[in-house]
């Protein structure tokens, strides 16, 4: 990691000053803060009769924290600590995983139920794990990913997105992109394959567009 310990990044004040490769893993912690906040918004206003339709959009947004989370348990943490001497903090972040997990179930919990008057508390408990977690990850993996170089960081990235399962496949682009400043859009649109980014700029777009109703 020469020439990078002393550098800190962080997704919070946007991506300019990361490396364009890792611009991607940076755009997921964006949209996690943008939507925990969108939660946090919605939750103050939610009638009983929204709760089903909000209910739904939290689901989408679970999920891909969700598989989020399991990608780098079970593939990035295992390379980076099999690849990078004194690679550590994976155990940490795995607790970290873990609380936002109950967190997750908490809000579904509350939203399934209806029991609205716990949402606003929930929701803020969701969105501060948010914040503390991205901020110490961010700290411990930004300097290891950047250090990785393209060519390498590009692998792990591929295995990392064949992981995902189709319901996250096909929210993934649109949720991205979403409110990101064009030059980290185009810095990660140019690694996707060209007939998959004409697809989620047009038919997923227009779907993802539809699914947030609930918190615009």
């Amino acid at each position: 990691m020469s020439g990078n310990e002393s550098v800190v990044w962080s997704s919070e004040q946007g991506l300019g000053g990361l490396p364009e490769h890792v611009r991607g893993f940076g755009l997921m912690h964006v949209a996690m803060r943008r939507d925990a906040a969108r939660l946090c918004a919605a939750a103050r206003s939610v009638r009983p009769g929204g709760a089903r339709a909000l209910g739904e959009w939290f689901g989408r947004l679970r999920a891909v924290i969700d598989w989020h989370h399991h990608s780098e348990d079970e593939i990035l943490w295992p390379y980076l600590r099999g690849h990078v001497p004194g690679f550590d903090g994976s155990g940490a972040l795995e607790q970290d995983h873990g609380a936002l997990d109950r967190s997750m179930s908490r809000v579904a919990g509350v939203l399934t139920t209806g029991r609205i008057e716990e949402l606003p508390e929930a929701a803020q408990e969701f969105a501060d794990l948010v914040r503390d977690h991205l901020r110490h990850e961010e700290r411990v993996v930004f300097p290891v990913l950047a250090a990785l170089g393209v060519a390498e960081y590009g692998r792990v990235e591929r295995w990392i997105i064949g992981s995902a399962p189709a319901q996250v496949m096909t929210y993934l682009q649109p949720w991205m992109f979403d409110g990101a400043d064009a030059a980290s859009v185009a810095a990660v649109a140019a690694t996707i394959p060209a007939p998959v980014r004409l697809l989620g700029r047009t038919v997923l777009e227009r779907r993802y567009r539809r699914t947030l109703a609930p918190v615009l």
